[in-house]
């Protein structure tokens, strides 16, 4: 590869709303692609030029397909179970396109307007119980997690009583040390949603699942492995992402006092707000890719096989694309961010994503306007950088 600086990746972060000091040569030069080494050793191309990024993640020379041997992954535990099948994330056209569009009806700005009264429900409950109880509060197992996880739960038609059991199998899926973790995580998430299909077919409900299951199963358009996978990713997706960036997100407000006053004084400021946070933030840093056909980008050619490491943290503080992308700015303009990905995987959650945070930050901050840390910002816990960024706790007092 080129005669540039290698980075290792991925690298832990030491503050948890900043991409890791490690990544600055990418983040401050001038090569938007360049050379980073993996855990076994491997080098791949690191993107980290916001244009370079939304040009190659429109180019179906990448491919998304994680049964290609020659897909990089980050680490040594997922590494072992590479070779197992992803849906609707790990496919590329024309077989993602078709599970794509049977999903899309349930995830449209209309679909998301008519769950805005749920989530508020949610939100106004969750924060009756945590005033009650009285500081001081994790807000990450009382507040950032059950949120998305009561919402998806009812999206999809999954019993909310269940929460305990998904929620810590995620946690394996995403954060277990060994590829023991992963494969038992998966294995016993298989297990539970075979079963509840089997229920559901003898008993419907009305949630997403029973529909996927009297419109795609049932007609044969997916079979019972597909689909059980499919709801894998629903689910988990659906909850760990959005409850990282309620935690993170509330952690950096803290942090950032003139921003939160801004916010406090004009609710309208919200929407762009919430994107601001998700550039800022840049929780899934890191979509990997490989080369199907030589691309000549940002000045290298990729070739074939050769894998590629898009960093979402170093991207959306590229300087061409944001001025002065390390600051915090709930004013700014960050609609073009890769926070979501961009091209045909981008998240189809976004739009339910963001009407959580909106109405999750809002509510939080209005019905506790003298919110802090109740801990010093520096002993509070974060998550390591080869997975969703987010905090592992967040204790808070009012």
């Amino acid at each position: 590869m080129a005669d540039i600086e290698t980075i290792s990746f991925p690298q832990d972060r030491t503050c948890p709303y900043h991409p890791p000091t490690g990544y600055r040569p990418a983040h401050r030069g001038p090569q938007a692609v360049s050379p980073a080494r993996l855990f076994d050793g491997r080098t791949v191309w690191l993107v980290t030029g916001h244009a370079e990024a939304r040009a190659l993640l429109v180019d179906p020379r990448l491919s998304a397909d994680r049964e290609n041997p020659a897909f990089p992954v980050f680490t040594e535990r997922v590494a072992a179970t590479a070779s197992r099948r992803v849906e609707l994330i790990g496919l590329d056209d024309p077989e993602h396109n078709v599970q794509r569009r049977m999903l899309i009806p349930s995830f449209t700005v209309k679909r998301t307007a008519a769950l805005r009264p749920r989530i508020q429900e949610t939100v106004d409950s969750l924060l009756d119980a945590i005033i009650e109880q009285g500081p001081p509060v994790d807000l990450v197992s009382a507040f950032a997690l059950p949120v998305p996880s009561m919402v998806i739960c009812a999206l999809l038609g999954v019993p909310y009583a269940d929460h305990d059991f998904f929620e810590s199998q995620s946690r394996r899926l995403l954060r277990g040390p060994a590829a023991s973790d992963i494969d038992a995580a998966r294995d016993a998430l298989d297990e539970y949603f075979r079963a509840l299909i089997q229920r559901k077919r003898s008993d419907p409900g009305e949630g997403l699942l029973d529909e996927l299951i009297a419109q795609q199963l049932d007609t044969g358009s997916v079979n019972h492995d597909e689909l059980v996978r499919m709801a894998e990713i629903l689910l988990v997706a659906g909850h760990e992402t959005t409850a990282n960036m309620i935690s993170l997100g509330t952690f950096t407000l803290l942090q950032h006092p003139d921003q939160l006053a801004r916010l406090r004084a004009s609710t309208d400021l919200m929407p762009a707000a919430v994107e601001e946070l998700l550039r800022f933030l840049s929780i899934a840093d890191g979509m990997s890719r490989v080369a199907t056909q030589d691309i000549e980008v940002g000045g290298v050619t990729i070739r074939t096989g050769d894998g590629v490491i898009l960093s979402t943290s170093v991207i959306n503080r590229d300087e061409a694309a944001y001025p002065s992308p390390d600051e915090l700015d709930l004013g700014r303009n960050s609609h073009n961010h890769v926070a979501f990905g961009f091209g045909i995987h981008q998240c189809l959650g976004q739009n339910l994503a963001r009407a959580e945070m909106e109405i999750a930050l809002r509510t939080l901050f209005d019905r506790l306007p003298e919110l802090r840390l109740a801990a010093p910002a520096g002993d509070i816990p974060f998550k390591p950088g080869d997975t969703i960024q987010g905090m592992v706790e967040l204790p808070v007092a009012w």
